[in-house]
């Protein structure tokens, strides 16, 4: 994985775990990599693939069972899906309008374009 330097390392893991737990490679309560493991694969520092893990053990995306491993949540799709649409309301959407009206584009207009692109999108 190639990591970028504007994000700290451990929320892009955090990121990538969520991205696998939404396209249903993580599938909920399943087992998931062990820090080591996951560290190898990523080769970055076990500590910062805890750090990762820890944040998602906080919002109940994983947990740890003790003696076997990390296990997502049995709602870990659900929890991680209601996180991104919030995120993607909060930060995406404003800077959509904002870009809508600084070209002065209407909402009726927009509606109006994906309703003709409708069968293209899906």
């Amino acid at each position: 994985m190639l990591f970028n330097n504007h994000t700290p390392i451990y929320l892009q893991i955090a990121e990538l775990l969520y991205q696998k737990i939404l396209s249903g490679e993580y599938r909920n309560a399943s087992r998931i990599p062990s820090v080591r493991d996951m560290a190898v694969a990523l080769e970055v520092n076990p500590n910062t693939v805890t750090r990762s893990y820890m944040i998602l053990q906080e919002e109940g995306v994983i947990e740890n069972r003790r003696g076997i491993g990390y296990y997502t949540n049995e709602d870990a799709a659900l929890i991680v899906e209601k996180k991104k649409q919030k995120e993607f309301l909060d930060s995406e959407v404003p800077s959509f309008f904002a870009r809508m009206d600084q070209l002065g584009l209407t909402l009726n207009e927009v509606l109006k374009h994906l309703e003709t692109r409708k069968g293209t999108i899906q």
